[in-house]
C-alpha cells in the first residue's frame, strides 16, 4: 500500500498526522467498495436513512448504496456520526451555484487503494482495535471526516484554508471592436454576423476614447453645475440675511412708532385727567360755599324761632317791647334772599377726546416691510452696443416695490486721484438700457429698491462693459492669392478685446448684400482666410467683447484672380520711391538722396532694394515685373532676416535674377549665395513674370511676351518669403500681382 502523501492541493499544510495511513480508494463511485464501518454500528443508524437505502442493491450479503452526489455521500456521513452538531461546521449546505468536485479533486487522504478496499475489522481484531469515535477509525479519523466535509462544502476553517477552485474555463478571445447599435463590446470575428452585420462598429480603443470624453464632459456639466448651485446658495444665504436684517429694521420702526404713541396717549391721559380735577375742585368749592350759606340761614331760622318761643312767654309789657324789636329783625331776614338751587349739577358732562392725532401716528405705521436688497443680474450676452448697455436686475422675495434707483460709474483704473463721477436714476422696472456711454470701457452698477417703508439696502456691485469700436481695416496690406487672403486691421479701442470676426460677403456685382461666411475667434488684428479662386469678395471686421460685437467695419475688396501684394515703404532705401498704390518703385536721376534717409534696420543701405509685403500663404503665387531692357535691376525673393548691407543673391537667404545692360550687351544671372549657372538669353525680356511655388519648394522665372521658361531655382523654403526688387540705375519697375497665371506657367 501506499503511504500519505504530501499535502493536500488547497489545505495549505499536511493534510493528516503522520501515523495516519492514507488508502487510494474511490469511496464513493467504485462498484467494487466494501462497507468501512462495522457491521453492528451501521444497523444502528440504519433506521435514520431507511428512505434513501430501500432501493440499494445487494453486494455479497451486504447492502450496498447506489452511486449518489458527492455532497449527499458526504451529508450522509455527517449525519450518522453525528458531526452536524460540531460548532466548526455550522448549519451550513451546498448551494446551487457552488462548484461541484470531481473525486480526483479531493485530498489524497480520501483516496485509497484497491488492494486495500477490504479493511473493515472482522472478529477477534474488530473486537481487540480501539474503534475510537462512535465505533469507526480514530479520533483523527473523524478529524479527517470533518475536513473533508468542509472541503466538500468549499468552506475555511480556523485551522485549514480549503477553497474549492473550479475548473479554469478555456480563455475566449478578448474584444477588440465596439457595436455602437448594441451598444457592447464584440470580436472582430462577430461583426460579420447577422446578428452584429447592418450594425456600426468601431475599434474599442475609440469607443473607450469617446466614452471617456463624454464622462469628462459630463464631470465638467456636473462640476459647472456644482459651482452654479454653489453660487446659488451663497446668494440665498445673502438673500436670507438682507430679509433677517429687513425685518429686524422694521421691528425697530414698529416699536419706536408704538412708543411714540404710547407717550401721546399717555400725555393726554394727564391732560385729560387734570382737566377733570379742576372742574371737580371747581364744583365741589361752589357747592361747599352754597352748604356754608345754607347751614349759617338755618341757624338764624333756628335762633329767631327760638328767640320768638321765649318771647311768647314773657309779660304783655315786655313782649310788646321785644315784639316790636323781632318783627324789625325778622322784617329784615325775610327780605333777604336765599340762594335754592344748585350752582353746580352732580351730573358728569360727557367729555369728548379728540385722538385724530393718535389716529394719525397709528396711520404712519406701515405694515409692508421695506424691500430687500435686489440682486443684479451679470451682463447678458450682446446686450450692449458701443455706446450703451441693458442692465437688468431681480427681487428673490415677494417685497413691495415702488421704484429702484439704479446707480453707476466707470471702473476705476488704478490710478490714484482720479474719482469717477457717479450716475444714479430712478426706474419703475427691473430693467434699464444706460446710454451715452464710451466704447469698450467697464463700468460697475448697482441698485436698491424703496418703497413706503424706505430704501432696501444696496445690491452687489457688478460690472458691465460697452461693445468695442468698429475696427479699422489696412486695405493697403492685403495680401491675397487665389485661394486665400491674409487681412490685416487696426483695432481703434484703448482697451484690449476679447476677439475680433471677419464677415465675408460673396459679391458677383457691387452692392450685393449677405454674409457668405464668418471667420470668429480670431485673437490678433490678423487673419489668414481661405478662398474660392476667381471671385470678388467684401470684407468686414467685428471686434468682440463680453459685451457683444461692434458695428462693422468700413468694407475692403479682395479679389482671388492671383496673388497680390504691395511694396513696403519701411524697407525702401533712400534712394528710391514707392508710387501710392505701392506697386511701382522708382529711382530718380539725382545721385545724391532727396533727404537724409532715417536710420532703420528695415532698410536697405548697400543696395537700393525695396521688398514686397510678406507673402504667408502656402501654394503657388505669379506675378509679373516690368521692365526696361536698357535698364540694371533685380527681382526675386527673400527671407525676412535678409541681410540689408548685402546685395541681392549675395547670401543664402535671396534668390534673385538680375541683368546688368553694358555696351549693347545683356547679362542675366541667376543669383543665390553669389552662385549663377551658365545661361544666356538671347532675347531680352521686357516683362518677366515670377512662379513662387510654396509646396515644391520652387522659383521660375519666365519671358512673358514669348511664353519663354528663362531659369527655375529649387529652393530650401523653410519660412515665408517676400518678393524683393533692385534698381542699380535710375528708372522704374512696375509690379503687375493679382493676374490669373498663365497656361505655360502652370507646366512648371
Amino acid at each position: 500500500m501506499e503511504e500519505g502523501a504530501g499535502e493536500a492541493p488547497g489545505l495549505g499544510r499536511s493534510a493528516a498526522s503522520k501515523d495516519f495511513r492514507f488508502y487510494h480508494m474511490d469511496l464513493y463511485d467504485s462498484q467494487d467498495r466494501l462497507q468501512i464501518f462495522p457491521e453492528e454500528s451501521t444497523r444502528m443508524r440504519r433506521e435514520g436513512v431507511q428512505a434513501e437505502m430501500t432501493h440499494e442493491p445487494m453486494r455479497g450479503g451486504v447492502k450496498v448504496k447506489a452511486p449518489r452526489d458527492l455532497g449527499e455521500e458526504v451529508d450522509e456521513l455527517v449525519h450518522l456520526y453525528g458531526l452536524e452538531d460540531d460548532h466548526e461546521l455550522g448549519d451550513e449546505f451546498i448551494e446551487e451555484n457552488t462548484p461541484r468536485i470531481e473525486v480526483s479533486e479531493y485530498p489524497s487522504y480520501m483516496m485509497m487503494g484497491s488492494e486495500q478496499r477490504d479493511w473493515r475489522p472482522t472478529g477477534e481484531a474488530a473486537q481487540g482495535e480501539d474503534l475510537g469515535f462512535m465505533g469507526w477509525g480514530s479520533a483523527g479519523q473523524c478529524q479527517d471526516l470533518r475536513e473533508a466535509y468542509r472541503y466538500s462544502h468549499g468552506r475555511a476553517s480556523e485551522e485549514y484554508e480549503c477553497y474549492v477552485i473550479p475548473e479554469e474555463e478555456d480563455e475566449e478571445e478578448a474584444a477588440d471592436v465596439f457595436c455602437v447599435t448594441c451598444k457592447t463590446p464584440i470580436r472582430a470575428s462577430e461583426k460579420d454576423q447577422d446578428e452584429h452585420k447592418q450594425h456600426e462598429v468601431t475599434p474599442l480603443s475609440k469607443a473607450l476614447e469617446s466614452a471617456k470624453d463624454e464622462i469628462h464632459k459630463n464631470m465638467y456639466k456636473l462640476e459647472k453645475q456644482i459651482i452654479e448651485m454653489e453660487n446659488f446658495a451663497s446668494h440665498l444665504e445673502e438673500v436670507f440675511i438682507t430679509v433677517e436684517e429687513n425685518f429686524g429694521r422694521q421691528e425697530q420702526n414698529f416699536e419706536s412708532h408704538y412708543n411714540e404713541i404710547l407717550e401721546t396717549l399717555a400725555q393726554k391721559y394727564e391732560e385729560k385727567i387734570q382737566a377733570l380735577g379742576e372742574k371737580k375742585k371747581e364744583k365741589l368749592e361752589a357747592l361747599y360755599g352754597q352748604l356754608v350759606n345754607c347751614g349759617e340761614n338755618l341757624d338764624t331760622c333756628k335762633e329767631l324761632m327760638e328767640t320768638i318761643e321765649e318771647m311768647c312767654h314773657e309779660e304783655k309789657v315786655d313782649f310788646i317791647k321785644d315784639a316790636v324789636a323781632m318783627a324789625d329783625r325778622l322784617g329784615k331776614f325775610l327780605k333777604t334772599k336765599t340762594d335754592e338751587e344748585i350752582s353746580a349739577q352732580p351730573d358728569f358732562e360727557d367729555q369728548t377726546l379728540d385722538f385724530s392725532d393718535v389716529e394719525e401716528l397709528m396711520g404712519s405705521i406701515n405694515t409692508i416691510p421695506a424691500p430687500s436688497a435686489p440682486v443684479i443680474n451679470p451682463q447678458a450676452p450682446n446686450s450692449a452696443t458701443g455706446s450703451s448697455v441693458r442692465v437688468c436686475w431681480s427681487l428673490y422675495s415677494d417685497d413691495t416695490v415702488e421704484s429702484y434707483q439704479l446707480s453707476y460709474r466707470p471702473v476705476q483704473d488704478g490710478s490714484p486721484g482720479k474719482e469717477q463721477t457717479e450716475v444714479t436714476m430712478t426706474i419703475k422696472e427691473t430693467y434699464c438700457s444706460v446710454t451715452n456711454l464710451l466704447p469698450n470701457t467697464q463700468y460697475e452698477f448697482w441698485v436698491t429698491a424703496q418703497n413706503r417703508a424706505g430704501l432696501s439696502p444696496t445690491s452687489e456691485r457688478a460690472v458691465y462693459m460697452t461693445a468695442p469700436c468698429p475696427p479699422i481695416i489696412k486695405s493697403k496690406e492685403i495680401r491675397s492669392c487665389e485661394e486665400a487672403a491674409l487681412i490685416s486691421w487696426e483695432s481703434g479701442n484703448l482697451n484690449p478685446v476679447d476677439s475680433y470676426t471677419v464677415e465675408l460677403t460673396q459679391a458677383e456685382t457691387p452692392g450685393a448684400s449677405g454674409v457668405t461666411e464668418s471667420v470668429v475667434g480670431i485673437p490678433t488684428c490678423e487673419c489668414l482666410v481661405q478662398l474660392q479662386p476667381r471671385q470678388n469678395y467684401t470684407i468686414y471686421v467685428r471686434a468682440l467683447n463680453v459685451g457683444g460685437p461692434s458695428a462693422r467695419s468700413e468694407p475692403a475688396t479682395v479679389h482671388t484672380t492671383g496673388s497680390y501684394f504691395s511694396l513696403d515703404e519701411h524697407t525702401c532705401h533712400p534712394r528710391l520711391t514707392v508710387s501710392e498704390d505701392g506697386l511701382t518703385v522708382v529711382r530718380s536721376e539725382r545721385r545724391g538722396p532727396a533727404k537724409e534717409p532715417v536710420p532703420s534696420d528695415a532698410q536697405f543701405t548697400r543696395c537700393a532694394a525695396v521688398m514686397g509685403n510678406l507673402i504667408p500663404v502656402r501654394g503657388r503665387h505669379y506675378w509679373e515685373v516690368e521692365v526696361d531692357e536698357c535698364l540694371d535691376y533685380t527681382v526675386g525673393v527673400a527671407f525676412e532676416d535678409v541681410p540689408r548691407q548685402e546685395d541681392l543673391g549675395a547670401n543664402r537667404l535671396s534668390w534673385c535674377m538680375r541683368h546688368a545692360f553694358a555696351s549693347s550687351r545683356h547679362k542675366y544671372e541667376f543669383l543665390h549665395n553669389k552662385m549663377t549657372p551658365d545661361i544666356r538669353i538671347t532675347v531680352p525680356p521686357k516683362k518677366i513674370g515670377i512662379l513662387l511655388d510654396y509646396e515644391n519648394a520652387k522659383l521660375s522665372f519666365f519671358n512673358v511676351d514669348i511664353s519663354q521658361h528663362l531659369y527655375t531655382f529649387s529652393c530650401q523654403l523653410h519660412q515665408f518669403v517676400h518678393p524683393c526688387f533692385s534698381l542699380e540705375k535710375p528708372g522704374c519697375l512696375k509690379i503687375y500681382n493679382g493676374i490669373s497665371m498663365p497656361k505655360h506657367v502652370t507646366f512648371y
